[in-house]
């Protein structure tokens, strides 16, 4: 969908375009609205259990689209409790039955390919070794890493990957990627936003490196594309997406120049899809509503972040998808003005399994519970929001948007 120059804003009252539907490659959406991927930290030793099934099925809708919490490529991969991995025949199989599941209620599903990087612990890593990286530098106090007891600790020195270990670390995402397709997923989204493993090589501000990985945008670029076609080689481009972050720096992950990193990621993307014939399923982009602490109040961020998802949307050909902290206007503002093809939401459907209908209603939305974001409870906060048919027998607070 090419930007929208005509828009108005009895446009936006008319029609929630958020709920209207779209086609991908062979994917054809009843709707816009996505569930986002989020950490949530209820896989028990790493594997995907039946409350996995009921959370991703409630969140489920004929036509619609869902994003796994970031999964584990690898025993490296890991950072937080309880994440789900798929780079076991276990893991696999447990996600088999979250992806049979969602199938059976109509909708699409794509596993996140997630490898932490500098973003871990030694608990988390095998044999208690450093965390692996682009970079030795470890990511400042600012931040901290939750440990599995939920306390916090300072997130140690990493390991800086020997150049010739980086192909083995490619091997593990394109493995992964053929075990999710096994497992049944319709796709996946390669991680390499948010200060990730991914990330950690695409910016400026961490990554250090003097060999051909290191140094100039092209050879900053190069891992996220390695990876790109290791897997679009195994499974094909019309299962493949791919999800950035330049202008974010969570977990210290800046960039001199966001706006010239995003746009050097799509020229490759564009290129790479010109040679294959095909798109990716999708390049989806994570607004730059997280921004260093100097910055913030900066008379005009607003509209210089809003320039540079115009700019990255235009340069991208294929379809667009954009997340960070939407609400069912910005959402469908985004979808009418061309500036997003698909709106992933995370915490509006962390609290409201029905987002969809209640967005097609206007209805009134479920608050949502901050502490149970990341506990390990199976229900509670979890599985255990109300849908609307529900809702007159509870005691669930609600707030219009």
């Amino acid at each position: 969908m090419a930007m929208n120059d005509n828009y108005s804003e009895a446009t936006s009252e008319s029609t929630c375009h958020v709920v209207t539907p779209f086609s991908m490659g062979k994917f054809h959406l009843s709707h816009r609205v996505v569930l986002a991927p989020m950490t949530r930290c209820r896989a028990l030793n790493g594997i995907p259990n039946e409350a996995h099934v009921l959370y991703y099925t409630q969140r489920s809708t004929e036509g619609g689209f869902l994003i796994t919490e970031g999964t584990h490529i690898s025993p490296t991969a890991g950072g937080f409790p309880h994440c789900p991995g798929i780079y076991t025949e276990e893991q696999v199989e447990g996600w088999r039955k979250v992806v049979d599941a969602v199938h059976a209620k109509g909708a699409i599903i794509f596993c996140q390919l997630w490898h932490v990087g500098r973003a871990s612990h030694p608990v988390y890593q095998p044999g208690w070794a450093a965390p692996i990286s682009s970079t030795n530098k470890p990511i400042s106090k600012r931040w901290s890493v939750l440990m599995p007891d939920a306390s916090h600790a300072e997130y140690p020195a990493p390991r800086a990957l020997l150049s010739s270990e980086i192909q083995e670390v490619v091997e593990h995402y394109r493995q992964a990627a053929c075990n999710a397709i096994r497992a049944g997923f319709d796709g996946v989204e390669i991680h390499g936003a948010h200060g990730y493993l991914i990330d950690q090589f695409l910016k400026d501000g961490i990554n250090d490196r003097t060999d051909e990985y290191g140094g100039s945008l092209a050879n900053r670029c190069k891992f996220l594309m390695e990876v790109v076609y290791a897997v679009v080689s195994s499974i094909g481009a019309e299962r493949v997406a791919v999800r950035i972050s330049p202008a974010i720096d969570h977990i210290d992950a800046t960039d001199t120049s966001p706006l010239a990193l995003g746009l050097a990621v799509i020229e490759r993307l564009n290129k790479l899809q010109e040679e294959l014939g095909c798109k990716l399923t999708y390049l989806h982009v994570t607004q730059p509503r997280f921004i260093a602490r100097e910055e913030r109040g900066r008379q005009g961020i607003e509209e210089e972040d809003a320039q540079l998802m115009r700019k990255l949307r235009r340069a991208y050909q294929g379809p667009f998808m954009s997340s960070g902290g939407y609400t069912r206007e910005l959402g469908t503002d985004a979808v009418a003005r061309g500036e997003a093809d698909l709106v992933a939401y995370g915490r509006l459907f962390i609290s409201n399994p029905d987002l969809v209908e209640r967005f097609k209603m206007n209805a009134p939305l479920n608050k949502y519970d901050r502490t149970t974001f990341y506990t390990h409870a199976p229900v509670v906060g979890y599985t255990d929001y109300p849908f609307l048919s529900e809702e007159s027998g509870s005691n669930m607070p609600y707030a219009c948007l």
